[in-house]
């Protein structure tokens, strides 16, 4: 068995060249002065791929509780596996969450070269950049005999090589293995200085594993801030710390790196939940303080026959990146990311309906622990009354965004005449009841192509019940008669004279209360109209519309439509 001196020599061996101790990185990395309550918080994902819809809910999470509180919310790029990185995923996810409102005081971002920069006196903020402090408290671990090397010689390299993982795998029988594997564990802690000498001096490749003090038997009481009150079982695993290349696991690297950064919460998937007893044991080991965490339910989504599934990575609405294409405004999925993360964010809003989500009291105990059931009906319901409330200027702002990467043809259209889409924009907007129309900016170029003439057709057909001649008639008295300079009142009122004039009823109640004494009615006139001047059964406000579309577009599509009915 080692003793003390052993176990500082050791650390000697392992780590020659590491001349800093962890009282240097104490002040190198001071503690955060901030107001009592203020809260630390990071988004660290890895840069593998895509930003997951799930990352949006830690980081905005994270996001709300720092900047509520007054305290300090950061990036931190978590690459230490470097055979799963994409290239350029760190910059992707930076710029994707920007986009959709998530700010960082601090962090990784991007430099005026393009490259992923520091922002802080806390990094650096990538982890493959912070090898060297890693090695610092591994050095300290070594020397107080919580960490072990074990050693790999060049001929065992070759046979693990060789092995079919896969075969291996299925082959076992894992109560034999734990067996064999508890044996081997005890045999790698007898490790002896001379045998590390040997080793060191041919040249084999070592990681470093924790010396696990603890026993399944026993439970840890914990208090996880949205499961609650838990209770695990002691880790007896002596798992690794440093890969033999030196590299740090994620156990070890999120311990040195929330305790020096001075994350007080950390935001995590629930898939975390078994590593717990892990990372209490190394936090006590390092003699760090332990942050609160909060581990959060997985997102759900229901497959064909109505089962839920986890929202996987090949589902639509994982990528976030989806969203954009499928034109959804930032602010609607951010708006609809609230009312998954807190029960009471729907109250709230009905409550104050012009209020930004951003001014929403985020609270944890609002939180569900039993996971959140994505629903696109529910997103689109959500961004309707988003988009609702924007500015014609806003919207048009965003719809032109959108079309200029997406549909181009369509962005020139709207780019040509700025104020002319704008005032499209603005019909049925503003008030307590606006209008709802658009859940995406796809939805967009379908509601209101008809005001352009090259996208302009005759969608919906007349009714069969009423007579072509008759709606030649209405559409022929109408057009004697129209004045775009006339008020909404005059306008009506001229609606209803070519009513009478074709025997229609002009008064609603009239009509309603007997139908069958006339043909038709007044709403039936205005259905002409309707259909004539915009090519659809259903339209925004007739005379808004035909105030926007002016005089000369008006009376050239009634022109039409009564040409094509003589012809007809």
């Amino acid at each position: 068995m080692m003793t003390e001196l052993d176990f500082k020599t050791l650390s000697e061996l392992l780590f020659p060249n590491v001349t800093k101790a962890p009282e240097d990185m104490e002040l190198e990395y001071p503690a955060r002065v901030l107001p009592e309550g203020a809260k630390v918080t990071r988004f660290a994902p890895s840069p593998t791929g895509f930003v997951h819809f799930g990352g949006l809910f830690p980081s905005t999470i994270g996001e709300r509780l720092a900047h509520q509180s007054g305290g300090v919310f950061y990036l931190r790029i978590e690459d230490t596996d470097a055979k799963r990185e994409v290239e350029g995923a760190a910059e992707g996810l930076i710029k994707t969450l920007a986009h959709y409102g998530i700010r960082f005081d601090e962090g990784a971002v991007i430099g005026k070269d393009g490259k992923i920069a520091d922002q802080g006196i806390y990094g650096p903020y990538r982890q493959s950049q912070r090898g060297p402090i890693y090695h610092v408290y591994a050095k300290k671990l070594v020397a107080e005999g919580r960490a072990y090397p074990v050693f790999t010689t060049k001929e065992e390299l070759e046979a693990l090589n060789a092995v079919d993982k896969k075969t291996e795998i299925k082959e076992r029988d894992w109560h034999e293995d734990d067996a064999r594997q508890i044996e081997k564990q005890r045999a790698e802690r007898e490790i002896t200085l001379d045998e590390v000498k040997a080793h060191l001096a041919a040249g084999d490749p070592f990681v470093l594993r924790l010396l696990a003090d603890g026993d399944p038997e026993k439970k840890i009481r914990f208090t996880d801030l949205i499961k609650g009150n838990l209770e695990i079982p002691e880790n007896d695993e002596d798992f690794v710390l440093l890969k033999s290349d030196g590299i740090p696991t994620y156990h070890f690297a999120h311990a040195v790196d929330d305790h020096l950064m001075g994350t007080t919460h950390v935001i995590r998937g629930e898939e975390w939940l078994p590593s717990l007893a892990k990372h209490i044991m190394l936090f006590r080991y390092l003699g760090f303080k332990l942050p609160k965490y909060m581990h959060i339910a997985q997102i759900m989504r229901l497959d064909e026959v109505g089962n839920k599934k986890k929202l996987s990575k090949r589902d639509m609405g994982a990528n976030m990146d989806d969203y954009s294409r499928m034109g959804y405004a930032p602010a609607s999925v951010c708006e609809y990311v609230m009312t998954l993360l807190n029960s009471n964010y729907e109250e709230w809003h009905a409550q104050n309906p012009e209020l930004p989500y951003t001014d929403f009291p985020f609270n944890i105990k609002k939180m569900s622990n039993s996971g959140c059931l994505f629903d696109f009906q529910k997103l689109n319901d959500v961004s309707k009354n988003v988009l609702s409330r924007m500015s014609a200027e806003e919207v048009y702002d965003q719809c032109l965004e959108w079309a200029n990467a997406f549909d181009p043809d369509f962005g020139k259209l709207l780019a040509a005449d700025p104020d002319y889409a704008k005032a499209i924009f603005a019909i049925g907007r503003g008030g307590k009841k606006p209008r709802k129309d658009l859940a995406t900016w796809c939805d967009a170029k379908p509601y209101m192509g008809f005001f352009y003439d090259e996208l302009f057709n005759i969608e919906d057909a007349y009714p069969e019940n009423f007579a072509k001649a008759d709606i030649e008639k209405a559409l022929s008295l109408f057009l004697d008669t129209y004045d775009s300079a006339d008020d909404m009142t005059v306008w009506f009122d001229k609606i209803k004279a070519v009513a009478e004039q074709l025997g229609y009823a002009s008064d609603m109640k009239a009509y309603k209360a007997d139908p069958a004494a006339y043909p038709g009615s007044v709403a039936d006139v205005s259905m002409f109209l309707r259909v004539a001047v915009t090519g659809k059964l259903n339209s925004p406000d007739m005379y808004a519309v035909m105030q926007v579309l002016g005089e000369d577009r008006v009376k050239a599509r009634l022109n039409r439509m009564i040409e094509t009915l003589k012809n007809a």
